[in-house]
C-alpha cells in the first residue's frame, strides 16, 4: 500500500489496518497483495534480534492442564515457535491449527511450539479453549497468559492484532509476524519460510498440510476476479473529504452497474462490513453511508454471525 505524503503516520497506520480488514475479505489474490501491509506497519512482541522475555502461561489442555509453564525457558537453546491468539475467529484458529500442526511434525528438528491465548477473563477463556480443543493441534502446549489480554508487559504485545507469531532460538528472535487479518494463502508461506530457515528442511507444499483448506481462486464470467482493492481504497480513506468519497463512490457504482462480477463482489464486501459490527472502522461517515447503501442495494444482508466458539 503506498504511503501518501500528505497523511500523518497515525492516519496511515489507522488506514492500513482498516483497509486490510476490508480487502483481505475479497479473495486470496488480494490478500496476498496486501499481506506486506499486514506486518510492515504493525508491531507486536519482540522484533528480530531482540531477546524474548520469560513467558509464564497456564496450560489449559492435556494431562498438565491447570499447571504453570514457560515455553521460553523450557525451549532453552532449541528453536521455538510461539503463536499468540489475541482474537478467536475462523481465520485465527485456522492459521493456528495449520501452522501448529506443521510445527508438531518437525519435532525431529528440535522445534518447540506453544499456543498462547490472551484474555482478561481467564476462566472464561479457559472454558472456551477447552470447548474448541478439537479445532486445535493435540500435544502442542496450549495455554492462557496469566497476565491478561496484553500478556506480560515485557513482551510488548499489541492487543489490536489478531495473531502474533514469534520464532526464536537461543534467546534471540529471528522472525515476528503481527497479523490483523490472518490469511493462510498470503501469510502462511512467509511464516513457513522463516520457520524452515531456522530449523532446516524443505518448504512444505501448502495443499499438503493437514487442515489446509483447498486453495482455489474464485473466477468470474470474464475469467478474472475484479480488482476491488483499487476501487474501494479511495472510498475508505480516513482522510478523504466528503467530495473525494463521493467521486470515488461514483466510480464504484459505475463499475458495479456495468460488470456483474464487480456488483457481486461489492454486495459481498459491503454486507460483510455492515454485519461485522465494525462499520465505524471503515473510512469517514460519508463512506460508511455508501457501504450501508450498497449493502441494501446490491444484496440482502446476511445474518450477523457471532464469533464461533468451536471453529471447524
Amino acid at each position: 500500500m503506498p504511503v501518501y505524503p500528505f497523511c500523518s503516520r497515525t492516519h496511515h497506520l489507522r488506514f492500513s489496518a482498516a483497509a486490510l480488514i476490508c480487502l483481505t475479505l475479497l479473495n486470496f489474490q488480494l490478500a496476498a497483495a496486501s499481506a506486506q501491509d499486514n506486518t510492515s506497519e504493525v508491531f507486536s512482541g519482540p522484533q528480530p534480534g531482540e531477546k524474548p522475555a520469560p513467558l509464564p502461561i497456564r496450560l489449559t489442555l492435556g494431562t498438565k492442564a491447570g499447571t504453570d509453564f514457560d515455553p521460553v525457558t523450557t525451549a532453552a537453546q532449541k528453536p521455538l515457535l510461539l503463536i499468540f491468539v489475541h482474537d478467536i475467529n475462523r481465520q485465527s484458529i485456522s492459521m493456528t491449527r495449520v501452522l501448529s500442526g506443521y510445527a508438531a511434525s518437525r519435532t525431529d528438528a528440535g522445534l518447540q511450539t506453544s499456543v498462547v491465548f490472551l484474555a482478561d477473563d481467564l476462566p472464561a477463556m479457559e472454558a472456551q479453549v477447552q470447548r474448541m480443543q478439537h479445532a486445535l493441534t493435540p500435544d502442542v502446549p496450549t495455554g492462557i497468559s496469566v497476565d491478561g489480554r496484553e500478556g506480560p508487559g515485557t513482551w510488548g504485545l499489541n492487543r489490536n492484532v489478531t495473531l502474533t507469531i514469534v520464532i526464536s532460538r537461543a534467546d534471540k528472535v529471528s522472525a515476528n509476524y503481527a497479523l490483523i487479518q490472518p490469511s493462510l494463502q498470503a501469510d502462511l508461506p512467509r511464516i513457513l519460510k522463516s520457520l524452515v530457515a531456522e530449523i532446516g528442511g524443505e518448504l512444505p507444499q501448502l495443499d499438503k498440510l493437514p487442515g489446509m483448506p483447498p486453495m482455489t481462486a474464485r473466477s468470474t464470467a470474464g475469467g478474472t476476479v475484479p480488482d476491488m482493492r483499487a476501487l474501494l481504497t479511495p472510498v475508505i480513506r480516513k482522510d478523504a473529504t466528503a467530495e473525494e468519497v463521493r467521486t470515488a463512490a461514483e466510480k464504484v457504482v459505475a463499475r458495479a452497474e456495468a460488470d456483474p462480477a464487480v456488483r457481486a463482489e461489492l454486495a459481498r464486501i459491503s454486507n460483510t462490513i455492515v454485519n461485522s459490527g465494525k462499520l465505524s472502522s471503515y473510512g469517514t461517515s460519508t463512506a460508511q453511508e455508501y457501504l450501508k447503501k450498497w449493502a441494501r442495494q446490491y444484496g440482502s444482508p446476511a445474518p450477523k454471525q457471532p464469533a464461533p466458539e468451536t471453529p471447524k
